[in-house]
């Protein structure tokens, strides 16, 4: 089923015609003209029928006796086929909110996840005849590809080597897009924007992954202070050396790197040592 635009013509003309028919009948009537009068007043019955009224954002679907005879998508009044049935379909772009799915990540965590999905209708006949209520096609659809998009990337990343659901927002709202359309396009429905509104550990877990969580950033942030200690005492003792201020031997060296280390590694103040005799 594809969309086709409906016969239509103005639908002051036919309102006027109509008018018109209905007044000259009454006349023909009152001057005993009964045949011509009840043709005229069929007319007028047939011609009052067929106008239809289509407002901004929004298209009827024309069918008659059950064929579809295409769709009229200019906001205004217009006249069309007597006696046909007129469907109202919205164009204007519309929201869904998801519930809050609990789903699997492709780790096997439990958690909760949830999406917008920004759509609106591009084709009306597929819309009407090609799923059975197209709204209804709507949220289910978007709700089993959040599904299938949640279950095919772990919810973090604490290597940062691999996409995931809290790291990386846009990719994950790409591949849920792209999945809609290809659902959705049967029902003659446009995907703008899918992302997700809502991401968390199921409540069982919850608990247990904050602290692994917590580890993996210190962890990390431990890495970043060693990577600066170990540049900022290769800096000292160059300098020093490049300026002859004093000379190291080995051991020497070996005692001041650990103190430097120490001194910076540490996330407590240290407390300076005078040493006032000799590390021989």
């Amino acid at each position: 089923m594809k969309e086709t635009e409906a016969f239509r013509a103005n639908g002051f003309l036919a309102l006027l015609l109509s008018l018109a028919c209905v007044g000259f009948g009454v006349f023909l009537l009152v001057e005993e003209h009964f045949a011509l009068g009840v043709l005229l007043w069929v007319v007028a019955l047939l011609l009052m029928s067929s106008i239809v009224i289509v407002q901004p954002n929004q298209a009827a679907v024309v069918t008659f006796f059950g064929k579809y005879m295409g769709t009229i998508a200019r906001n205004g009044m217009w006249l069309t086929i007597p006696f046909s049935n007129r469907r109202k379909i919205s164009l204007r772009v519309r929201n869904f909110n998801s519930a809050k799915l609990k789903v699997n990540d492709v780790e096997g965590n439990p958690i909760e996840i949830a999406a917008v999905v920004v759509f609106k209708v591009i084709d009306t006949a597929r819309a009407s005849f090609d799923v059975e209520d197209y709204e209804q096609f709507v949220e289910i659809q978007s709700e089993a590809a959040l599904r299938h998009v949640a279950s095919k990337y772990p919810y973090d990343s604490f290597n940062g080597d691999v996409i995931s659901l809290r790291g990386n927002g846009e990719e994950v709202a790409a591949e849920l897009s792209r999945e809609l359309q290809e659902r959705l396009a049967v029902a003659g429905v446009e995907v703008l924007e899918a992302r997700l509104t809502h991401l968390a550990y199921s409540t069982e877990i919850a608990s247990a992954m904050l602290q692994r969580q917590q580890a993996a950033a210190i962890i990390a942030a431990r890495q970043k202070i060693v990577e600066g200690a170990v540049g900022m005492v290769q800096m000292a003792i160059a300098q020093l050396q490049e300026e002859g201020i004093v000379q190291l031997d080995e051991e020497r060296k070996a005692a001041m790197i650990n103190n430097l280390m120490v001194a910076i590694v540490s996330d407590r103040g240290s407390s300076p040592v005078i040493n006032t005799g000799s590390i021989y």
